[in-house]
Formats: C-alpha cells, structure tokens, sequence
C-alpha cells in the first residue's frame, strides 16, 4: 500500500494558541496521489497537540479556559524546577491531548463532520516554529 509522507510548517504565538489546518491537511491530501486512505498526523515535540473542533471563537476561548482549568500555568511543577523554563503546564497540556491525530478521506475528500475542523493547540509559553508530519497512506 502507497505510503507519502509531507510536511506544514507555520508559526505560532504560544500560550494555547489554537490553529485551524483543516485547509493545509486537504492541500496535501489533495497533492498526493492517494484517492482513498487515511492521513495521519503527527507533532514532532512535547508541547503541542492535534485534535477537532467546531471552530468559532467562543469554543476556542473554552479550549482555552478548560486547558488552564486542568493543567494552570500559575502553579509549580517538577519539570519547571528542573529546567527553569517554566513550561511544566505545556507537557501536561500535549499529553492531555495527544500527539496524533487520524482521519480516513475518500476520493480525496477528508469524512470530517459538518462542524468538525482539525486544529493544532500550541501549549508552550512562547512563539514556536512549528513542524507536523504527515502520512498519507492508502491507493
């Protein structure tokens, strides 16, 4: 079975930025040379994560409440002792909400719900360039 591997790059703002990439996951799907398959996609670091939305502003800013709610920048963690970086939240954050994510697409198409969009969260405390890998698999 036909495997391609791609890549989106972009940068971000830190701080629970959440980023619509529903688009650049269709271009690539689009740009290979899969019909039917599923495409996985993968962050390459320890503080960000993959998951969907209905992407609107109010659910975002709940994404953001919900995640300071579960894991607060304000409090202390092993990890910030250890490395002074003060990102302890950001790890725990990623790990909440998973490194991959899955979707199958027929003819090209991604099956993804009428409101269901694919969003990277940036949970780090800082602006990042960010890398995720993707694979296409399927004929």
């Amino acid at each position: 079975m036909p495997v391609e591997t791609r890549e989106i790059t972009f940068i971000t703002k830190g701080n629970c930025d959440v980023i619509d990439i529903t688009s650049q996951v269709a271009e690539e799907i689009k740009l290979s040379k899969i019909q039917d398959g599923i495409i996985t996609i993968f962050v390459p670091g320890s503080t960000g994560g993959l998951s969907t939305i209905e992407y609107e502003g109010g659910l975002v800013s709940d994404i953001k409440e919900a995640m300071e709610r579960m894991a607060p920048q304000g409090i202390e963690y092993k990890h910030n002792l250890k490395w002074k970086d003060g990102n302890g939240h950001s790890h725990i954050r990623a790990t909440i909400v998973g490194a991959s994510l899955t979707i199958p697409f027929v003819k090209k198409k991604m099956l993804l719900g009428t409101w269901q969009q694919i969003i990277f969260l940036d949970f780090d405390n800082c602006s990042r360039n960010r890398r995720l890998v993707l694979q296409i698999i399927g004929e």
